[in-house]
């Protein structure tokens, strides 16, 4: 295996992009036989991928879609937040095709979810993202009963409103092909026998900003559920789109406990931020320490009201 420091540059979209040399994105461009996944990672299950095809696709950059995730962790807080600042950081556009779901008077609801990719299309790389959990385009917003109804088919729906992340070639990809909300700064993973713990340091000064722990719950389900998450945003055109992700969770507990997380912030422009979303209750943790996952290329959210 190569030396993930040894990279050479690549042009995205006119971007200049390093990329670890020889790695899967290098020499199949999000692309690869799955027999080459099989023999990196022989111990990951792939038969899922198997049944999924893969079509080219220009998202402002030759591609393919599904982008695959072969072998995954997360951990996600869902925290209530003001209602009116969720509402005024969304796009009036966006705004009038989905809305916050609001969980009691004055209050909505933000995930804050800690991703590590260790073996996917777009090489290894980590990932934050802060998301309004909003109503579903098309469909009513009746918030406590809309979350419910999310919950229960596994198919929820959110507005991305920060998306740092730690490797070019995972910005570059993000902004350019799913619109998205990425910028490039340190995350490092540390785990110990009781937690994972999130270290994002600030963009501007390098220094820790936000410290995301996460306890490692031991009642853990081994039912595999399929869970989806979309996004709702507005394309490079200015247009409504929206991208969707469908989760193969092999492994995965939840808990209410508020001391399963502790989030604690600095003063980086992220805890800043985070501050102004006046974030309450902790109101579900979720410890998703193995899962798969298939990213699509996003399309005009017309194309996805149409058809209902």
């Amino acid at each position: 295996m190569t030396s993930p420091t040894d990279t050479h540059t690549i042009d995205i979209a006119g971007h200049q992009v390093p990329v670890v040399k020889g790695g899967l994105y290098d020499r199949y461009r999000s692309n690869p036989p799955l027999s080459v996944i099989a023999a990196q990672a022989p111990g990951v299950d792939l038969s899922w991928f198997k049944g999924l095809a893969k079509s080219k696709v220009d998202m402002g950059f030759e591609s393919y879609s599904p982008n695959f995730y072969y072998q995954n962790s997360r951990v996600t807080a869902v925290y209530t937040a003001d209602l009116q600042r969720l509402r005024a950081l969304m796009p009036p556009e966006v705004l009038a095709a989905v809305q916050p779901l609001q969980i009691w008077p004055g209050r909505g609801l933000i995930a804050v979810t800690a991703y590590t990719y260790e073996h996917c299309d777009n090489d290894a790389y980590n990932e934050i993202a802060v998301s309004i959990i909003t109503s579903q385009p098309g469909k009513a917003n009746l918030g406590p009963l809309t979350l419910v109804g999310q919950s229960m088919s596994q198919d929820f729906w959110g507005y991305v409103l920060k998306l740092p992340v730690n490797t070019e070639l995972a910005r570059v990809r993000g902004v350019v092909g799913y619109n998205l909300p990425k910028w490039l700064t340190g995350i490092d993973r540390k785990e110990d026998a009781q937690s994972v713990v999130y270290e994002i340091a600030d963009s501007q000064t390098g220094k820790l900003d936000v410290s995301f722990k996460a306890r490692k719950l031991d009642e853990l389900s081994r039912d595999v559920d399929l869970v989806t998450s979309s996004f709702t945003n507005l394309d490079h055109q200015g247009q409504l789109a929206y991208g969707y992700a469908v989760s193969r969770q092999l492994s995965h507990g939840t808990s209410r406990d508020a001391e399963a997380v502790t989030l604690t912030l600095g003063d980086g422009s992220l805890s800043n931020y985070l501050r102004s979303l006046d974030l309450g209750k902790m109101m579900k943790y979720e410890y998703v320490p193995e899962f798969q996952s298939a990213l699509y290329a996003p399309k005009p959210l017309a194309s996805l009201t149409d058809s209902h």
